[in-house]
């Protein structure tokens, strides 16, 4: 009896403690589950999980056995786009060869009929400003003199003169302008050089000594052409036009 006293009243002990420690709740503020889950500290990083199905009947028992390592998850890899093909470099275009171009050509004297004609066998060519046109003060023998040269004064052109009356020549002229052939004796003035030579031949058998034929020379207007940048083809037609005028000179120029 004594015993079954004893072990009731520890029994009330530790049950009073257990309270006093809150192990059993507070059933004053009525406390239940839901309320202790709402009082616990960091419920947000509570998970649920849901639970392992239980393995079949013949499966053995876990035991000692290693955990198995669960499987790799998978990774996905970019393939790598396939490396373009190598471009070949293009060869290099080869500079193009310019033929080798005429600087400048002078052609000409031409008289005024010539070029004319000149220049319609030019045109089909159609060079535009690489041939121009140019007028240039020519020299040119317009008639020929039968004349006795100077003595170098009046008074032995007047002896002259004289001698030529005794030959019965009258047709005679002195020459008094200031020119190289000032107190000269003109004997006669032609256009070709042939009729001077006969008249010359002429005076000779009459007795006349000292007389000799002279072009006379003025300044004339002709014309030049000047060809410029001709390439070889270009150059090759215009000689040949040229080759049809012999008595004309080409030269180079600027």
């Amino acid at each position: 009896m004594l015993k079954f006293i004893f072990w009731t009243l520890l029994a009330i002990n530790a049950v009073l403690f257990a309270y006093g420690q809150g192990l059993l709740g507070n059933f004053r503020e009525n406390e239940r589950e839901p309320g202790r889950m709402r009082n616990q500290l960091g419920v947000e990083n509570i998970k649920l999980v849901a639970a392992r199905p239980a393995p079949p009947p013949d499966a053995e028992p876990a035991g000692d056995a290693e955990p198995v390592a669960p499987p790799p998850t998978p990774v996905l890899v970019m393939a790598k786009p396939p490396a373009p093909a190598p471009v070949e470099p293009k060869p290099e275009p080869k500079p193009e060869v310019k033929p080798e171009l005429v600087a400048c050509t002078l052609v000409g004297n031409f008289a005024p009929p010539e070029a004319r004609r000149l220049e319609a066998m030019l045109a089909p060519l159609a060079l535009g400003q690489r041939q121009t046109r140019e007028n240039v003060a020519v020299p040119e023998v317009t008639s020929h003199i039968v004349f006795i040269p100077s003595a170098g004064s009046k008074e032995a052109a007047d002896r002259k003169a004289a001698e030529l009356k005794e030959l019965g020549i009258t047709s005679y002229f002195i020459m008094n302008d200031n020119s190289p052939m000032k107190y000269a004796i003109s004997l006669g003035v032609f256009k070709s050089e042939t009729s001077a030579q006969t008249l010359l031949a002429t005076l000779t058998k009459q007795g006349v000594v000292g007389a000799k034929v002279a072009g006379r020379t003025s300044q004339a207007t002709k014309m030049a052409y000047r060809f410029r940048a001709l390439e070889p083809a270009a150059k090759a037609k215009v000689d040949a036009v040229l080759a049809k005028f012999p008595e004309q000179q080409a030269r180079s120029c600027k």
